[in-house]
């Protein structure tokens, strides 16, 4: 296992082909999905011929848990659509067995730190749903500071997409007065 980051209770990797039954089954759990997707079901052959690949050619990481090497999920840290490549999206999605322990925070901290150590990022920034109450306390657990409520077209409405997005951030001037 190439592993890409390591954190005290994370192991983050490069997703393979093998790791298709794991992110089958957590982009299948409806309130993993409820932010995202309304909780709708996504098809086998949906996750093996579209994300699966999607995520191994781009910056997505499979995570495990040390201790029991159990898939806990993703992280990603990545150019958004648009923009530079020196300012990447930070992006995670747990199983909710994972959630309320702390692994999302240690997660996105260390990949955070990478950005701006190694990376060259001059920010990092988080996008979700103004309604996504947990996922907004990771991003200020970590520092990122809110940056605006925006609205986009989506597809099909989901609950509270009626309230917006959120965008949360972290310039490296900010980063480095946290670490000095």
């Amino acid at each position: 296992m190439h592993v890409y980051l390591e954190t005290d209770r994370l192991t983050l990797r490069r997703f393979a082909e093998s790791d298709a039954d794991d992110l089958f089954a957590l982009h299948n759990d409806p309130e993993v999905m409820r932010y995202l997707n309304g909780g709708r079901p996504t098809p086998r052959e949906v996750i093996v011929g579209e994300t699966l690949p999607r995520f191994i050619a781009s910056g997505f990481f499979a995570a495990f848990e040390k201790s029991s090497g159990g898939f806990l999920g993703w992280f990603h840290l990545r150019p958004g659509q648009g923009n530079p490549a020196d300012e990447p999206e930070l992006g995670y999605r747990l199983h909710k067995a994972a959630w309320g322990k702390g692994y999302a925070t240690e997660g996105s901290l260390a990949l955070i730190d990478k950005a701006f150590e190694e990376l060259g990022a001059r920010r990092v920034y988080a996008e979700t749903m103004t309604v996504n109450l947990g996922s907004r306390r990771v991003m200020e657990k970590c520092g990122l500071r809110f940056v605006r409520t925006f609205f986009e077209e989506w597809p099909e409405v989901i609950d509270g997409s009626d309230q917006g997005e959120v965008e949360y951030e972290m310039w490296r001037s900010e980063w480095e007065a946290r670490n000095s």
